[in-house]
């Protein structure tokens, strides 16, 4: 029996979902009856998830290989999640990337892509879906910011990432004004570190640090409750943050993620 009834029969885009919390949030909305269209950049891993997704439940499950960075990928995955689902209801912003270093040491390349995968990806996708939920009166966005935006000033060695996830927080808060009279619902989730492929490849955690990494299930527990609340209310913001872990010393350690 689904746990969210009303989800059933909606139709959802995931971005990054082919690993870690957007594979999370992909299986249990599926699992919930709702149909997905996945977005991921590695085909291979894409297809792998689609097809283990698909097995498990009985919803229409597409996948389209897309950098979020690019434009026209964008543009593609709209068009077919469009033409396969024949409309869209959930848009969950997940996609992101990341790039750990003191300032000055900051490739040139990491910057751009930082701003155009974390910062353009979300505003240009919701851009080319907004005027379709407003025509149909309603709809949900939830996008992944992240709880470093909770922290003035940013966290060292994050400054580019964290300075554009605050960007990106300001810019929805503003779209929430904009679209609830439209039956939009914006809400920003505002997560920890969460244990995934990038805390999998660090040395040096032990157990007991490992133990202060959140699930990507509990980044799911509170997309759920995003998408669950009554149609008069919208969580505008969803803060998780790691219970043992403090800002001023955090657990990825810059000289780690530089090693690999």
């Amino acid at each position: 029996m689904n746990e969210y009834p009303l989800l059933k029969g909606k139709n959802a885009i995931i971005t990054g979902a082919s690993r870690g919390i957007g594979k999370a949030v992909a299986t249990r909305l599926a699992n919930e009856g709702v149909n997905v269209v996945l977005a991921a950049r590695t085909k291979e891993t894409l297809d792998e998830t689609v097809k283990e997704i698909t097995k498990q439940s009985s919803v229409k499950v597409r996948g389209v290989a897309c950098d979020v960075s690019k434009l026209e990928d964008l543009q593609k995955l709209v068009s077919v999640a469009m033409k396969e689902l024949g409309g869209i209801d959930i848009l969950i912003n997940n996609a992101g990337v990341s790039s750990q270093y003191p300032f000055e040491q900051q490739p040139l390349e990491d910057i751009e892509r930082l701003a155009h995968t974390n910062y353009l990806g979300y505003v240009r996708l919701i851009r080319l879906v907004i005027n379709h939920m407003i025509e149909k009166k309603g709809g949900a966005i939830i996008n992944m910011v992240s709880g470093s935006t909770m922290v003035d000033p940013v966290p060292r060695t994050f400054v580019t990432y964290s300075s554009l996830k605050v960007g990106l927080r300001a810019f929805l808060k503003g779209l929430f004004w904009e679209m609830r009279d439209h039956g939009i619902k914006i809400t920003s989730i505002l997560p920890g570190v969460v244990d995934t492929e990038l805390t999998d490849k660090l040395d040096n955690i032990a157990q007991e640090q490992r133990d202060r990494l959140m699930s990507p299930e509990t980044v799911v527990d509170m997309v759920m409750f995003a998408l669950s609340v009554p149609a008069n209310a919208c969580p505008l913001e969803l803060a998780v943050i790691n219970q043992r872990t403090p800002w001023t010393k955090p657990i990825i350690d810059y000289k780690q993620t530089q090693a690999k």
